[in-house]
């Protein structure tokens, strides 16, 4: 990790030319085109390893057209979309109209493959486009789509019975929320699904309370708190006609977790992730879905935790069961690893100080891997190359940018659009050599340097033990004065590896408001934030916001030293966000004077299993972390303004967690603002949405800016 220059020429950076224009309300608020930037070209798509299509415009005032690059020589050529065009079998999806499934086929009318009272949920294609299967009242089916006839493949489906549909804590922290609360995967081959049997039985009841009609109604939801019992997980495998039943052999009734299945490319092994309920032990089994037999394939353990994945990013097969690439933080940074089809470890493929690792192509003829991740840099994303020998990794993208990437078929050329905290996004052409061949775009506006904008700019401050370079991304007010105080907002989420200082373009009207208002904007990180590996966020092993406010609070001092008034240090956030607000607001409120804190977790007992046992253990093995996580804890050394606002609804984090903290502010005789949004769940929309953003905006005038509100910002 190369440590960044802390920038404290502020004075001279701010001076702008007396000559240079403001932008507009309309533009700042309204959504007023601005010539501040312009379009990139659109590209179109890779016509094979070496040319790519685009559409461009050559001269501004231009119309755009289409045109072929060449990737050796970076010549463009008028051309036509046309060259994408192949043949292929028509496009077929599934969809719910109403309660019942639709087969789409590019070309012809939607035909109705369901007609039942029931809800069919989640239909999914196989791959060979022959099947789909779907859940119904928590049982699984499919239908035979060229026959049109329907399979009921489970038939013990209940309210505490759940057959490819997911209980609440694995739909929200194990699967992932894009999965719908589909719990089933088909095979490569389209002859078996592997699927989740849950048993909620055991599962505490919360109750959920809505306003609406004469006298509301409660939602139950099966919610495990921290330390509470889960659901029990079977894993089944199935032919898409049904028949037996054949179950993975894994105890059902052991405290334990199952992450997202792999097939292997075959389709006659799954690979399953088992974890313990600790979360320090992972082994991926190999399952025969035949006869459920399992064989383990690799064993991981860590001191502090282990993610479990939900995105399908862990493992990446190679082709001609050469093996499987497998990801791990397990050196305290992520990196990959080449295993043979039988687990074997053949050997350690990237090096350095690598997060957010993503692999984007594997070129098996020359054996070379393509990935992406911010070593160069923790707030910038570059391209990579490595041999999977692990031999001559080359960083391919170039200078201070953030690059987001698109390789061409086999990896000869990729794409990069890239950009800083001062420099719009530009568009290049390069060879996997990291030579640029040509550059496509640059979306600078006219009127870039014509403009009166408010410098950002990305900033590294030394923690107090000297360990770290916490970043920040700051935005000054417009004729920024150093003999002047300003507010500050601060926006936050602070989640263990859930940083957002990132070094690229991020122009926005609404910031270059708050800007002329002379309001200083700031995102910032703490060590856990992911900037420093799982080396830094293992810090945050069994007390949650403790290291988050301490490196929060060495921020804040520097602040301090550079404009900000100690008296309006402003912090806003939702969900975790929200909690590290109220943290600030009581554990540092000697240092934070001015909180907007949204779906707030309050006490971490009130939160999933899942999630909280990941970092603090149960409440039993670790009482001293919650009651140092509580925000309660610290009520009385409460002062200030806290806004406290929540959804009555929220299924994710419970209204109990505010109203808690409400009757301990009332008890302890604090003044603070308290606001409902009724049926809101953790968001809301349309009218209260707009409700909510004036609230917050307004307090901002009132409390940091102190004056009025204009009409302007009110929606």
């Amino acid at each position: 990790m190369k440590k960044l220059v802390i920038a404290l020429s502020i004075m001279g950076s701010m001076q702008v030319n007396g000559q240079q224009k403001q932008l507009t309300e309309a533009q700042m608020l309204r959504g007023a085109r601005t010539a501040v930037t312009s379009s990139l070209p659109q590209v179109l798509g890779w016509v094979d390893d070496n040319q790519l299509l685009i559409n461009k415009k050559i001269h501004p005032d231009s119309t755009a057209k289409v045109y072929l690059v060449d990737g050796k020589t970076g010549k463009m050529t008028p051309s036509s979309a046309d060259l994408l065009k192949k043949e292929a079998a028509p496009t077929t999806s599934v969809a719910i109209r109403g309660n019942d499934i639709y087969l789409n086929v590019a070309g012809q009318d939607p035909k109705r493959l369901t007609q039942t009272e029931e809800t069919e949920i989640n239909p999914t294609l196989s791959p060979d486009q022959q099947w789909v299967a779907f859940t119904r009242k928590n049982d699984l089916y499919s239908i035979h789509i060229p026959t049109g006839k329907e399979y009921r493949i489970t038939n013990d489906g209940t309210d505490l019975i759940l057959n490819g549909y997911a209980s609440w804590v694995y739909f929200e922290e194990i699967l992932g929320r894009p999965t719908r609360y589909r719990s089933f995967w088909w095979s490569p081959d389209s002859k078996k699904i592997v699927f989740m049997q849950m048993d909620d039985t055991k599962v505490p009841l919360f109750p959920i309370y809505s306003e609406s009609g004469q006298h509301g109604f409660s939602e139950n939801t099966r919610y495990p708190k921290a330390g509470d019992p889960n659901p029990t997980v079977k894993i089944g495998f199935t032919a898409p006609e049904g028949g037996k039943l054949v179950w993975a052999d894994f105890n059902e009734k052991d405290d334990q977790y199952f992450g997202l299945p792999y097939w292997t490319p075959d389709g006659n092994t799954a690979l399953v992730q088992w974890m313990n309920r600790g979360q320090d032990q992972l082994i991926i089994y190999a399952v025969d879905p035949a006869s459920g037999t399992k064989k383990e394939l690799y064993k991981e353990e860590q001191k502090t935790w282990i993610d479990l994945d939900d995105q399908g990013g862990r493992i990446t097969f190679l082709p001609g069961k050469k093996g499987f690439i497998l990801q791990s933080d397990k050196d305290g940074w992520e990196q990959l690893y080449w295993h043979g089809m039988d687990g074997s470890l053949k050997n350690k493929i990237t090096s350095g100080n690598n997060w957010s690792t993503s692999v984007k192509y594997i070129d098996t003829l020359k054996n070379v891997v393509y990935f992406t991740s911010r070593q160069e840099n923790s707030a910038r994303t570059d391209l990579y190359r490595v041999d999977i020998d692990g031999k001559n990794q080359q960083r391919l993208t170039f200078g201070e940018f953030t690059h987001n990437v698109s390789l061409s078929t086999r990896g000869s050329y990729f794409i990069s659009t890239y950009s800083n905290a001062g420099t719009p996004d530009k568009m290049a052409l390069i060879n996997n050599k990291g030579k640029l061949v040509i550059e496509l775009g640059d979306a600078k506006g006219a009127d870039f340097s014509n403009l009166e904008l408010a410098k950002t700019e990305i900033i590294r401050i030394p923690s107090e033990d000297g360990l770290f370079q916490l970043p920040i991304r700051i935005t000054w007010p417009l004729n920024y004065d150093p003999a002047k105080k300003y507010p500050v907002m601060i926006n936050i989420y602070g989640g263990p590896n859930a940083g957002t200082v990132r070094d690229g373009w991020q122009f926005s009207g609404q910031t270059q408001w708050w800007a002329k208002e002379g309001l200083i904007q700031v995102a910032m990180d703490h060590r856990a934030s992911g900037h420093f590996g799982k080396n830094g966020i293992n810090y945050m092993h069994r007390n949650l916001g403790q290291w988050e406010l301490k490196d929060w609070i060495t921020i804040v001092k520097w602040l301090r030293e550079h404009g900000a008034d100690s008296t309006r240090i402003g912090i806003a956030g939702f969900s975790y966000g929200g909690y590290m607000t109220c943290m600030a607001l009581t554990a540092g409120a000697g240092y934070f004077t001015h909180g907007l804190a949204g779906g707030s977790v309050t006490d971490w007992k009130l939160y999933d299993t899942h999630y909280t046992e990941r970092f603090m253990d149960t409440p039993a093995e670790n009482p001293d972390g919650y009651t140092a996580g509580n925000v309660m804890t610290y009520a009385n050394n409460y002062k200030g303004l806290l806004r406290i606002y929540h959804g009555t609804m929220d299924d994710n984090v419970h209204m109990q967690n505010s109203l808690q903290l409400v009757k301990k502010l009332q008890d302890s005789k604090k003044h603070f603002e308290f606001m409902l949004y009724p049926g809101g769940r953790h968001g809301w929309g349309g009218n209260q949405q707009s409700h909510s953003t004036n609230e917050n905006n307004s307090f901002i005038y009132t409390h940091l800016l102190q004056k009025e509100i204009p009409a302007a910002m009110v929606r």
